[in-house]
């Protein structure tokens, strides 16, 4: 882009008349002057401010445009960030937690139309488990990512068993369905909070040298999601 750049300075009257004749004449076409002048008619000794670039008015016209597209592309974006937000906000807000006498709580996000999980039959699971501060400290999701010690908490629950023993006792609850908890349906998505007593209770899970994955007395958050029989 060809500008004359004119940082504001003092010029004489005369040497403005000149550059506005320059203007006019240079390249064979007139140009705009965008020159401003700060002062009144005054006799030539006077100075005069001048602030503005002189630009082409095509080219000035160019960068109009290319502002207004920039300006719509970054508008769309920030709506769809916006939506976004609101739509997770919603349904934080719209799944509220039901707590069963046994103290596990949960809320179904999706309730799913397949068959219900069974005791002891090999079920199709991802799952999502997170501390109470919303660290997470198991995802089947990402698995392979995490540390190695992060996958040894529990069975790989991609495929993995519903049965007493096998997993933590709030899973059985929460998915095979107890203590007023309905089982989860094939297809469905559901939120878990899980006491330390149906968790991993005052012993904690992966600790070594003083640390522990899962503190000692956690409450556990698990998203469940049942994909089905296997």
């Amino acid at each position: 882009m060809s500008t004359l750049g004119i940082l504001p300075h003092q010029i004489s009257a005369s040497t403005l008349r000149k550059t506005r004749r320059i203007h006019r004449t240079s390249g064979g076409s007139r140009s705009s002057s965008s020159i401003v002048s700060s002062a009144s008619p005054a006799p030539s000794a006077t100075p005069v401010m001048v602030f503005r670039e002189v630009l082409r008015p095509a080219e000035a016209e160019g960068d109009n445009r290319m502002g207004r597209r920039e300006a719509i592309g970054l508008g769309f974006c920030l709506n769809a960030f916006l939506l976004l937000r609101a739509a997770a906000a919603a349904d934080e807000e719209t799944c509220s937690l039901t707590t069963s006498p046994s103290g596990l709580a949960f809320c179904d996000r999706v309730v799913g139309d397949g068959p219900a999980a069974e005791k002891g039959l090999l079920i199709k699971a991802h799952y999502v488990g997170k501390l109470e501060g919303g660290k997470v400290f198991d995802s089947s999701y990402s698995r392979g990512s995490l540390s190695p010690s992060a996958s040894a908490l529990a069975r790989p629950c991609y495929l993995c068993y519903i049965v007493l023993g096998q997993v933590i006792k709030g899973w059985d609850q929460g998915i095979l369905g107890d203590e007023g908890i309905p089982p989860m349906l094939s297809g469905g998505k559901r939120t878990l909070r899980i006491p330390p007593e149906l968790g991993y209770g005052a012993r904690g899970a992966g600790c070594r040298g003083g640390s522990c994955i899962i503190p000692p007395g956690a409450t556990l958050f698990f998203e469940v999601e049942f994909l089905g029989k296997a």
